[in-house]
């Protein structure tokens, strides 16, 4: 069919090969997560190398840490009790979240595991709005609950493409 056999008032077939606007658009489809995925990921591996080489942040006391962060926010937390475990052992639980982060960057970077990466991602988002940012107000000046947000699509979709899950698959389906 050529543009002459369109009927009046029918939109015009598109271009369906790799060089045609079908095929850019598929292929920006496959493709859509990934600015999400390299944005989260470098974030949060910078996030938890950040705080991993603070020594203030790294400390049960003084400014600058997390101690002092979490003794700041533990009236307007949305979860007191969560703060409190913190608490308990504050520089334990730096090193964690600042692992916890690292991990998450790196495997939603590399596209492994990238379903659980993204959970664990949208978990510390989670657990940092409901103690750090919960008193934000108006909520949307808070950044923990968009960062929570922008998790979901990788719970969801995980990293078909660019990744090494969708090497893996590819792998599998081809020995099979």
């Amino acid at each position: 069919m050529n543009r002459t056999d369109v009927p009046d008032g029918a939109p015009a077939p598109e271009a369906s090969g790799p060089r045609g606007l079908g095929g850019l658009r598929a292929l920006a489809a496959r493709h859509a997560l990934l600015p999400l995925r390299v944005f989260l990921g470098v974030t949060f591996v910078y996030a938890g190398l950040d705080k991993l080489t603070d020594s203030a942040f790294l400390s049960a006391n003084g400014d600058g840490s997390i101690g002092a962060l979490m003794r700041g926010v533990r009236g307007t937390s949305a979860i007191p009790a969560m703060v409190d475990m913190a608490l308990k052992a504050p520089v334990g639980f730096a090193v964690a979240l600042a692992i916890g982060e690292l991990l998450v960057g790196l495997g939603v970077l590399a596209g492994l595991l990238t379903r659980i990466a993204a959970l664990g991602g949208a978990l510390i988002s989670l657990s940092l709005w409901l103690t750090v940012s919960w008193a934000v107000t108006p909520y949307y000046y808070g950044n923990d609950l968009i960062y929570l947000m922008a998790w979901i699509p990788l719970v969801l979709a995980g990293a078909p493409y660019c990744s090494l899950d969708g090497l893996i698959r590819r792998r599998r389906r081809a020995t099979a």
